[in-house]
């Protein structure tokens, strides 16, 4: 039994069809789960006003000022519509195809990691709901992609009836982005790639704060359900994904009847000898 549990702990080779449906099904009920989740707007805008008031008392609610100053800036602001929209999706799936290919020993459990803090994430989309400051009673946010009518958005415009607009925390945009990043640096070897891995995140959470889609405490609870995902995928694979083998080993049940044979036998079990013949005895055997 002990046998059998640390082979299921062992990391799978990851098999491109599987992954596929895997993925495609695991985001479809991520989803479905998220945006049925009841809305409670007025609960969403209680509790806006109360991370609002409470960044304030700490003097940090830097949001609104950065949300002005970089939608003065079309070119720049339009941009960063845009990033939100697209490469929380694209950067991902690319990060997990390059684990696929270049790191298939380590694919599982870093997938695990991704897994494990959007499930918990969806926890707290239900527990907390929480309005973007784009969307608050009374404040002085600018909703960024209403007003420059940038296409692709779950958040605004023509598909905000698509998605849940108070399931804002945690982020995430952050949750994902920061375990890209994380996922380059430890992985990469090219100086560059693990500078932008870093980046990566930290342009991220401008985002969200200028696009006026998250608090930055939204963030932090990001970072938190990161935390989660990491902390299941060491216990499950007793270790941290990038200390994992690179390659996938081989695995006993893999090995052919002929390798099987030639394996040694435990020292309790008795080696057989062939009985002896008439031919034997006279050779002197």
């Amino acid at each position: 039994m002990l046998a059998r549990f640390r082979a299921l702990r062992m990391p799978p080779r990851p098999r491109l069809w599987f992954e596929i449906l895997l993925i495609a099904v695991s985001y479809w009920l991520y989803s479905l789960v998220r945006n049925a989740v009841p809305e409670q707007k007025a609960q969403a805008l209680r509790n806006a006003d109360w991370i609002w008031s409470a960044e304030k008392s700490m003097g940090l609610a830097f949001e609104e000022t950065v949300n002005h100053a970089v939608n003065s800036v079309t070119w720049l602001i339009v941009s960063m519509n845009y990033y939100y929209a697209t490469l929380h999706f694209v950067v991902t799936i690319g990060v997990l195809i390059w684990l696929f290919r270049r790191h298939p020993g380590r694919y599982a459990a870093t997938r695990l990691v991704l897994f494990a803090t959007t499930a918990v994430a969806l926890l707290g989309y239900y527990l907390y709901p929480l309005a973007p400051p784009r969307l608050m009673n009374g404040a002085n946010f600018i909703d960024t992609v209403l007003l420059h009518e940038t296409w692709g958005s779950m958040a605004s415009g023509n598909f905000k009836n698509m998605s849940n607009q108070y399931a804002a925390m945690p982020s995430m945009h952050i949750g994902w982005s920061l375990w890209c990043g994380l996922t380059i640096f430890a992985l990469a070897r090219a100086p560059w790639a693990r500078i932008l891995g870093l980046l990566y995140p930290t342009l991220t959470l401008v985002v969200i704060v200028a696009t006026a889609n998250h608090f930055w405490l939204d963030a932090v609870g990001g970072m938190a359900c990161l935390a989660f995902g990491y902390g299941v995928s060491r216990v499950w694979y007793g270790a941290l994904p990038h200390r994992l083998p690179k390659w996938v080993p081989d695995r006993p049940g893999r090995l052919t009847a002929l390798r099987a044979a030639r394996l040694p036998r435990p020292a309790s079990e008795p080696v057989p000898h062939p009985e002896k013949t008439p031919e034997s005895s006279r050779s002197g055997a």
